[in-house]
């Protein structure tokens, strides 16, 4: 097919969450409250992991990438939102949905493999303890993570580049609030058999290979956490836990329901509001969930608000001495 009929839509309409304007300013003021929980938690998450020394373990150096992944993969996506709630025209060029699914599929499945990295850290730590540091030596980590990222890129440019030589010859409304992949092949013209069968082969497998190594990881841990003999050391440890499992329910769980399915089952309706969940309350609940749950980092936020507040106070006791010395 020629290249010019590849090229007929030069722009999507993102049709977002239709409603009067007056809603709009709503949702908007709502989103983006949510947004800056996002910046404030994430950020404020990999801050304190980096400013602390007793944080530096495997542990909260995959979580330091997790509030990263977070933080990227939320950005992609809601400050065209944001902008599009306040704006008539809600359109995305042909380049810019190309580029906004690609590095939103690269940060979610990367989110996916750290998740998945983050249970066997767990299961190592729990399972074989005096192994732990020799197995999660520093270079182990980076080069998991970095396997991580280097596995959500491929999905993503394997998706991109296949939806991308499709035609799209028009209508050009997406009826999302992003350009997400099922919605897109739904308005090509070309045959799309090929990239379905990825979606539904390829791309479910990130998740369920990631799901699986989680689920095996916890069988192992659960095995390991029964032995013990005393129910404090019990406790203990499924907290440590916690905090991971809450986050990978709610992330793979969506994730799983949205692209495991196949095309006739889809419903752009209702699974939009269901996209918010792993797109916008994840990044938000993730600093809250493994900083609330988590004794450490909460004993490292206190510091930190205690340093701050000592060091302020100094300030100002220095500042009123040199206005009395002066007077």
């Amino acid at each position: 097919m020629s290249m010019a009929n590849r090229t007929t839509v030069t722009k999507f309409i993102l049709l977002g969450f239709p409603s009067q304007p007056v809603i709009q300013v709503i949702l908007f003021l709502v989103f983006s409250t949510m947004y800056s929980m996002v910046l404030l938690g994430n950020i404020g998450l990999m801050v304190l992991i980096r400013s602390n020394s007793h944080l530096q373990t495997p542990m909260y150096f995959f979580l330091s990438n997790l509030s990263f992944v977070d933080l990227c993969y939320c950005s992609v996506i809601v400050p065209k939102m944001l902008v599009n709630f306040l704006s008539e025209r809600k359109t995305i060029s042909y380049a810019g949905c190309g580029l906004q699914f690609y590095f939103f599929c690269t940060f979610a499945d990367t989110e996916s493999f750290i998740l998945a990295t983050m249970a066997y850290d767990r299961y190592v730590a729990i399972c074989n303890p005096l192994l732990y540091t020799v197995t999660m030596s520093q270079k182990v980590c980076v080069m998991l993570v970095l396997l991580s990222y280097l596995g959500g890129t491929l999905s993503a440019l394997v998706h991109t580049c296949f939806a991308f030589r499709l035609s799209f010859c028009g209508p050009n409304i997406i009826n999302h609030f992003f350009c997400d992949l099922p919605l897109l092949l739904k308005l090509s013209c070309s045959d799309t058999t090929l990239n379905e069968l990825l979606l539904y082969t390829y791309g479910s497998s990130v998740e369920i290979i990631s799901s699986i190594i989680i689920i095996i990881s916890y069988i192992f841990i659960i095995i390991s956490v029964l032995k013990m003999r005393s129910m404090a050391a019990r406790r203990k440890t499924f907290s440590t836990c916690a905090s991971h499992l809450s986050s990978v329910i709610i992330y793979e769980g969506t994730l799983l329901f949205i692209y495991s399915r196949p095309s006739s089952w889809y419903s752009p309706n209702s699974d939009k509001y269901i996209s918010v969940f792993y797109t916008i309350v994840v990044p938000v609940l993730n600093p809250l969930i493994y900083s609330l749950r988590n004794k450490d980092v909460k004993d490292a936020l206190r510091k930190a608000i205690e340093k701050k507040l000592i060091h302020e106070t100094q300030a100002c006791c220095s500042m009123l001495v040199n206005m009395i010395q002066q007077t």
